[in-house]
Protein backbone atom coordinates (compact mmCIF):
# COMPACT_ATOMS: atom_id res chain seq x y z
CA UNK A 1 0.00 0.00 0.00
CA UNK A 2 1.96 3.24 -1.52
CA UNK A 3 2.09 6.03 0.82
CA UNK A 4 0.72 9.24 -0.87
CA UNK A 5 2.99 12.71 0.35
CA UNK A 6 -0.32 14.68 0.14
CA UNK A 7 1.23 17.34 2.67
CA UNK A 8 4.71 18.76 3.88
CA UNK A 9 4.70 16.43 7.06
CA UNK A 10 8.40 15.95 7.48
CA UNK A 11 7.89 12.00 8.60
CA UNK A 12 6.84 11.17 5.16
CA UNK A 13 10.58 12.35 4.07
CA UNK A 14 12.45 10.39 7.16
CA UNK A 15 10.60 7.32 6.22
CA UNK A 16 11.59 7.44 2.05
CA UNK A 17 15.35 8.41 3.65
CA UNK A 18 14.11 4.72 5.50
CA UNK A 19 13.66 3.03 1.84
CA UNK A 20 9.43 3.45 2.49
CA UNK A 21 8.01 3.61 -0.32
CA UNK A 22 6.54 7.55 -0.57
CA UNK A 23 4.60 8.45 -3.51
CA UNK A 24 4.71 11.84 -4.47
CA UNK A 25 1.08 13.31 -4.83
CA UNK A 26 1.93 14.71 -8.20
CA UNK A 27 2.58 10.79 -8.87
CA UNK A 28 -0.15 9.33 -6.85
CA UNK A 29 -2.41 11.17 -9.23
CA UNK A 30 -1.58 9.87 -12.27
CA UNK A 31 -2.22 6.10 -11.08
CA UNK A 32 -5.45 4.14 -11.44
CA UNK A 33 -5.58 3.40 -7.90
CA UNK A 34 -8.28 3.62 -5.67
CA UNK A 35 -7.41 5.57 -2.72
CA UNK A 36 -7.81 4.91 1.46
CA UNK A 37 -8.10 7.75 3.91
CA UNK A 38 -6.65 7.03 7.55
CA UNK A 39 -6.96 9.35 10.20
CA UNK A 40 -4.34 8.94 13.30
CA UNK A 41 -5.38 10.38 16.45
CA UNK A 42 -2.02 11.17 17.91
CA UNK A 43 -2.10 11.53 21.83
CA UNK A 44 1.58 10.65 22.26
CA UNK A 45 3.21 13.81 24.02
CA UNK A 46 5.44 16.54 22.52
CA UNK A 47 8.75 13.79 22.83
CA UNK A 48 6.95 10.85 21.12
CA UNK A 49 4.68 12.09 19.13
CA UNK A 50 6.78 12.59 15.37
CA UNK A 51 8.15 9.12 16.63
CA UNK A 52 4.21 7.65 16.95
CA UNK A 53 3.60 9.08 13.83
CA UNK A 54 6.39 7.86 12.18
CA UNK A 55 6.00 4.16 13.75
CA UNK A 56 2.29 3.92 12.41
CA UNK A 57 2.81 5.53 9.49
CA UNK A 58 5.92 2.90 8.26
CA UNK A 59 2.94 0.26 9.69
CA UNK A 60 0.54 0.90 7.33
CA UNK A 61 3.44 1.72 4.23
CA UNK A 62 4.50 -1.34 4.76
CA UNK A 63 1.03 -3.60 4.07
CA UNK A 64 0.22 -4.75 0.32
CA UNK A 65 -0.18 -2.50 -2.54
CA UNK A 66 -3.76 -2.81 -2.72
CA UNK A 67 -4.41 0.76 -2.71
CA UNK A 68 -2.96 4.72 -2.18
CA UNK A 69 -2.57 5.21 1.20
CA UNK A 70 -3.85 8.72 2.69
CA UNK A 71 -2.72 9.38 6.30
CA UNK A 72 -4.70 12.05 7.96
CA UNK A 73 -2.70 13.16 11.70
CA UNK A 74 -4.78 15.14 13.94
CA UNK A 75 -4.73 15.62 17.89
CA UNK A 76 -6.47 17.17 20.93
CA UNK A 77 -6.56 20.66 21.50
CA UNK A 78 -6.85 19.52 25.63
CA UNK A 79 -3.83 18.43 25.56
CA UNK A 80 -1.05 19.68 26.86
CA UNK A 81 1.69 21.07 24.14
CA UNK A 82 4.71 23.42 24.50
CA UNK A 83 4.80 25.99 22.07
CA UNK A 84 6.81 23.95 19.75
CA UNK A 85 4.61 21.32 19.48
CA UNK A 86 1.90 23.54 18.99
CA UNK A 87 3.73 25.36 15.91
CA UNK A 88 4.67 21.63 14.52
CA UNK A 89 0.68 20.70 14.92
CA UNK A 90 -0.64 23.77 13.37
CA UNK A 91 1.79 23.44 10.11
CA UNK A 92 1.35 19.71 9.61
CA UNK A 93 -1.68 18.29 11.34
CA UNK A 94 -5.36 18.16 10.29
CA UNK A 95 -8.24 19.97 11.95
CA UNK A 96 -10.97 16.76 13.31
CA UNK A 97 -13.68 19.21 12.31
CA UNK A 98 -12.57 19.14 8.78
CA UNK A 99 -11.95 15.18 8.37
CA UNK A 100 -15.27 14.74 10.03
CA UNK A 101 -16.89 16.59 6.97
CA UNK A 102 -14.53 14.93 4.72
CA UNK A 103 -14.61 11.72 5.92
CA UNK A 104 -12.32 8.69 6.45
CA UNK A 105 -12.32 4.96 5.81
CA UNK A 106 -10.67 3.58 9.20
CA UNK A 107 -9.12 5.53 12.19
CA UNK A 108 -5.86 4.81 14.40
CA UNK A 109 -6.21 6.21 18.21
CA UNK A 110 -2.44 6.12 19.91
CA UNK A 111 -1.86 6.04 23.35
CA UNK A 112 -1.89 8.66 25.56
CA UNK A 113 0.33 9.97 28.71
CA UNK A 114 -2.51 10.26 31.63
CA UNK A 115 -2.02 12.37 35.04
CA UNK A 116 -4.80 10.23 37.29
CA UNK A 117 -5.94 6.95 37.47
CA UNK A 118 -9.57 7.60 36.08
CA UNK A 119 -9.02 8.92 32.63
CA UNK A 120 -12.68 10.40 32.32
CA UNK A 121 -11.37 12.67 34.73
CA UNK A 122 -8.70 13.52 32.10
CA UNK A 123 -9.35 17.58 30.35
CA UNK A 124 -9.47 15.84 27.18
CA UNK A 125 -12.12 13.37 27.81
CA UNK A 126 -14.67 15.07 26.27
CA UNK A 127 -12.72 15.90 23.07
CA UNK A 128 -12.15 12.23 22.74
CA UNK A 129 -16.08 11.24 23.43
CA UNK A 130 -16.83 13.59 20.52
CA UNK A 131 -14.00 11.45 18.09
CA UNK A 132 -15.33 8.17 19.14
CA UNK A 133 -19.15 8.86 18.63
CA UNK A 134 -18.78 10.36 15.30
CA UNK A 135 -16.30 7.96 13.64
CA UNK A 136 -18.92 4.87 15.80
CA UNK A 137 -21.02 6.21 12.49
CA UNK A 138 -18.77 6.64 9.90
CA UNK A 139 -15.78 4.96 10.17
CA UNK A 140 -15.26 1.81 9.00
CA UNK A 141 -12.95 0.48 11.64
CA UNK A 142 -11.31 2.01 14.56
CA UNK A 143 -7.98 0.56 15.78
CA UNK A 144 -6.92 1.50 19.39
CA UNK A 145 -3.40 1.18 20.84
CA UNK A 146 -2.48 1.16 24.68
CA UNK A 147 -4.16 3.75 26.82
CA UNK A 148 -6.38 4.32 23.49
CA UNK A 149 -8.06 0.65 24.02
CA UNK A 150 -8.70 1.40 27.78
CA UNK A 151 -10.35 4.63 26.80
CA UNK A 152 -12.61 2.85 24.47
CA UNK A 153 -13.59 0.09 26.54
CA UNK A 154 -14.41 2.42 29.24
CA UNK A 155 -16.61 4.56 26.94
CA UNK A 156 -18.51 1.41 25.67
CA UNK A 157 -18.20 -1.61 28.01
CA UNK A 158 -17.90 0.61 30.96
CA UNK A 159 -14.82 -1.80 32.10
CA UNK A 160 -12.09 -0.04 34.14
CA UNK A 161 -8.56 -0.92 33.39
CA UNK A 162 -6.41 -2.14 36.52
CA UNK A 163 -3.66 -0.84 38.01
CA UNK A 164 -0.69 -3.39 37.79
CA UNK A 165 1.57 -4.36 40.67
CA UNK A 166 4.39 -3.21 38.56
CA UNK A 167 4.49 -1.81 34.88
CA UNK A 168 4.40 -4.22 32.22
CA UNK A 169 7.21 -3.52 30.17
CA UNK A 170 9.55 -5.22 27.99
CA UNK A 171 8.81 -8.11 25.30
CA UNK A 172 6.62 -11.17 26.15
CA UNK A 173 5.48 -13.97 24.22
CA UNK A 174 1.61 -14.43 23.16
CA UNK A 175 -0.42 -16.63 21.56
CA UNK A 176 -3.30 -16.88 18.71
CA UNK A 177 -6.94 -17.94 19.39
CA UNK A 178 -8.20 -20.72 17.35
CA UNK A 179 -10.81 -18.46 16.29
CA UNK A 180 -10.54 -18.33 12.59
CA UNK A 181 -10.54 -14.38 12.16
CA UNK A 182 -9.03 -13.09 9.09
CA UNK A 183 -7.11 -9.99 11.25
CA UNK A 184 -4.79 -13.59 12.05
CA UNK A 185 -4.45 -14.97 8.20
CA UNK A 186 -0.26 -15.94 8.21
CA UNK A 187 0.77 -15.06 10.96
CA UNK A 188 2.55 -17.24 13.89
CA UNK A 189 0.83 -19.05 16.11
CA UNK A 190 3.08 -17.59 19.07
CA UNK A 191 5.07 -14.24 18.83
CA UNK A 192 6.15 -11.73 20.79
CA UNK A 193 4.89 -7.79 21.86
CA UNK A 194 7.20 -5.16 23.29
CA UNK A 195 4.40 -4.03 26.48
CA UNK A 196 5.41 -0.69 28.15
CA UNK A 197 2.34 0.41 30.68
CA UNK A 198 1.01 0.64 34.53
CA UNK A 199 -2.56 -0.62 33.68
CA UNK A 200 -4.52 -3.20 32.18
CA UNK A 201 -7.90 -4.80 31.23
CA UNK A 202 -7.58 -8.72 31.69
CA UNK A 203 -8.61 -10.79 28.61
CA UNK A 204 -11.13 -12.55 31.15
CA UNK A 205 -12.89 -9.11 31.60
CA UNK A 206 -13.15 -8.42 27.87
CA UNK A 207 -14.38 -11.87 27.15
CA UNK A 208 -17.29 -11.20 29.83
CA UNK A 209 -18.12 -8.32 27.93
CA UNK A 210 -18.81 -10.30 24.76
CA UNK A 211 -15.35 -9.12 23.00
CA UNK A 212 -13.34 -12.30 20.87
CA UNK A 213 -10.05 -12.16 22.15
CA UNK A 214 -7.64 -13.40 19.55
CA UNK A 215 -4.33 -12.53 21.02
CA UNK A 216 -2.96 -13.30 24.63
CA UNK A 217 0.28 -14.33 26.62
CA UNK A 218 0.26 -17.65 28.92
CA UNK A 219 -0.52 -15.34 32.27
CA UNK A 220 -3.87 -14.15 30.99
CA UNK A 221 -2.85 -10.94 29.23
CA UNK A 222 -5.21 -9.70 26.34
CA UNK A 223 -2.63 -8.28 23.39
CA UNK A 224 -5.51 -8.45 20.30
CA UNK A 225 -8.96 -8.01 21.27
CA UNK A 226 -11.98 -6.98 18.80
CA UNK A 227 -15.81 -5.70 19.13
CA UNK A 228 -18.63 -7.80 19.70
CA UNK A 229 -19.23 -7.36 15.72
CA UNK A 230 -15.84 -8.88 14.94
CA UNK A 231 -14.03 -6.03 13.49
CA UNK A 232 -15.28 -2.42 14.03
CA UNK A 233 -13.02 -1.67 17.01
CA UNK A 234 -9.75 -3.52 17.06
CA UNK A 235 -7.76 -3.19 20.74
CA UNK A 236 -4.22 -3.58 20.76
CA UNK A 237 -2.90 -3.07 24.84
CA UNK A 238 0.71 -3.68 23.24
CA UNK A 239 2.83 -2.06 20.57
CA UNK A 240 3.34 -3.73 17.67
CA UNK A 241 4.12 -0.35 15.97
CA UNK A 242 7.34 0.12 17.91
CA UNK A 243 10.93 0.11 16.47
CA UNK A 244 14.01 -2.04 17.48
CA UNK A 245 15.02 0.74 19.94
CA UNK A 246 11.89 1.48 21.23
CA UNK A 247 12.18 -0.05 24.30
CA UNK A 248 16.27 1.25 24.59
CA UNK A 249 14.64 4.69 24.22
CA UNK A 250 12.71 4.20 27.25
CA UNK A 251 15.37 2.71 29.32
CA UNK A 252 17.31 5.67 28.93
CA UNK A 253 14.87 7.94 29.38
CA UNK A 254 14.66 6.28 32.79
CA UNK A 255 18.28 6.20 33.58
CA UNK A 256 18.61 10.25 33.09
CA UNK A 257 15.50 10.95 35.10
CA UNK A 258 17.52 8.91 37.58
CA UNK A 259 20.55 10.67 37.12
CA UNK A 260 18.33 13.81 37.60
CA UNK A 261 16.77 12.73 40.75
CA UNK A 262 13.38 12.51 39.01
CA UNK A 263 13.17 8.77 40.51
CA UNK A 264 14.03 7.53 43.19
CA UNK A 265 15.29 3.40 42.07
CA UNK A 266 17.43 2.60 39.27
CA UNK A 267 15.49 1.58 36.73
CA UNK A 268 15.15 -2.33 35.79
CA UNK A 269 16.01 -3.53 32.65
CA UNK A 270 13.25 -4.02 30.08
CA UNK A 271 11.98 -7.76 30.39
CA UNK A 272 13.05 -10.40 27.82
CA UNK A 273 14.90 -7.65 25.51
CA UNK A 274 18.68 -7.02 26.41
CA UNK A 275 20.59 -9.96 25.55
CA UNK A 276 23.88 -10.82 27.91
CA UNK A 277 26.38 -8.66 25.78
CA UNK A 278 23.19 -6.19 25.64
CA UNK A 279 23.01 -6.10 29.56
CA UNK A 280 26.55 -7.02 30.67
CA UNK A 281 26.96 -3.27 28.69
CA UNK A 282 24.25 -1.34 30.92
CA UNK A 283 25.15 -2.96 34.04
CA UNK A 284 28.82 -1.28 33.68
CA UNK A 285 27.14 1.70 33.13
CA UNK A 286 24.68 1.17 36.17
CA UNK A 287 27.80 0.93 38.61
CA UNK A 288 29.34 4.51 37.14
CA UNK A 289 25.89 5.90 37.84
CA UNK A 290 25.33 4.94 40.93
CA UNK A 291 29.06 5.17 41.57
CA UNK A 292 28.55 9.12 41.58
CA UNK A 293 30.56 9.88 38.37
CA UNK A 294 29.10 13.73 36.80
CA UNK A 295 25.60 13.72 35.79
CA UNK A 296 26.43 15.69 32.43
CA UNK A 297 29.85 13.08 31.11
CA UNK A 298 27.51 10.16 32.40
CA UNK A 299 24.87 11.46 30.06
CA UNK A 300 27.00 11.59 27.08
CA UNK A 301 28.41 8.15 27.76
CA UNK A 302 25.24 5.73 27.76
CA UNK A 303 26.18 3.18 25.09
CA UNK A 304 22.92 3.25 23.42
CA UNK A 305 24.93 2.49 19.64
CA UNK A 306 26.54 0.06 21.27
CA UNK A 307 23.36 -1.39 23.52
CA UNK A 308 21.25 -1.26 19.92
CA UNK A 309 23.72 -3.40 18.23
CA UNK A 310 22.56 -6.54 20.33
CA UNK A 311 18.93 -5.94 20.05
CA UNK A 312 16.89 -8.08 17.97
CA UNK A 313 13.05 -7.60 16.60
CA UNK A 314 11.02 -10.31 17.40
CA UNK A 315 7.82 -8.88 17.00
CA UNK A 316 7.72 -6.41 13.59
CA UNK A 317 6.54 -9.13 11.10
CA UNK A 318 3.45 -10.23 13.11
CA UNK A 319 2.47 -6.51 13.72
CA UNK A 320 2.80 -5.95 10.09
CA UNK A 321 0.70 -8.97 9.12
CA UNK A 322 -2.00 -7.67 11.72
CA UNK A 323 -2.04 -4.17 10.39
CA UNK A 324 -1.84 -5.56 6.12
CA UNK A 325 -4.85 -8.25 7.10
CA UNK A 326 -6.97 -5.08 9.17
CA UNK A 327 -6.47 -2.56 6.03
CA UNK A 328 -7.04 -5.48 3.98
CA UNK A 329 -10.50 -6.05 5.31
CA UNK A 330 -11.17 -2.08 5.46
CA UNK A 331 -10.20 -2.33 1.77
CA UNK A 332 -13.01 -4.81 0.89
CA UNK A 333 -15.94 -2.92 2.95
CA UNK A 334 -15.46 0.33 3.02
CA UNK A 335 -17.64 2.77 0.52
CA UNK A 336 -15.72 4.29 -2.15
CA UNK A 337 -17.22 7.51 -0.68
CA UNK A 338 -15.14 8.39 2.21
CA UNK A 339 -17.96 9.92 4.20
CA UNK A 340 -19.77 6.33 4.12
CA UNK A 341 -18.54 3.64 6.21
CA UNK A 342 -19.73 0.66 4.11
CA UNK A 343 -20.60 -0.88 1.07
CA UNK A 344 -24.51 -1.49 0.08
CA UNK A 345 -25.23 -5.02 2.18
CA UNK A 346 -22.80 -4.98 4.98
CA UNK A 347 -24.50 -5.63 7.84
CA UNK A 348 -22.49 -3.30 10.85
CA UNK A 349 -23.93 -5.76 13.60
CA UNK A 350 -21.50 -8.16 11.76
CA UNK A 351 -19.57 -6.23 8.43
CA UNK A 352 -17.36 -9.61 8.19
CA UNK A 353 -20.18 -11.76 8.12
CA UNK A 354 -18.09 -13.66 10.98
CA UNK A 355 -21.26 -14.18 12.97
CA UNK A 356 -22.95 -16.28 10.12
CA UNK A 357 -20.35 -18.83 10.12
CA UNK A 358 -20.04 -19.63 14.00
Amino acid sequence: MPLVEHSDLPSFGVLRQRGQQVLRLEDARHQDIRELHIGILNMMPDAALTVTEQQFINLLGGSNQIAQFYVHLFTLDSLPRSEETRVYIETYYERFSDLAGEGLDALIITGANISQPDIQKEAFWPELNEVISWADRHVTSVLCSCLATHALIKYFYDIDRRPLPGKRWGVFPHRISRFPHPLLRDINTRFDVPHSRHNDVPASELKRAGLEVLVESDSGDAHLAVSPDLFRYVFLQGHPEYGINSLLKEYKREVFRFIDGERGDYPPFPENYFNLRAAALAEAYGRRVIGGEGASELKEAFPEEAIAAELDNTWGDSGKTIFNNWLGMVYQITHVDRRKPFIEGVDPADPLGLRQRI
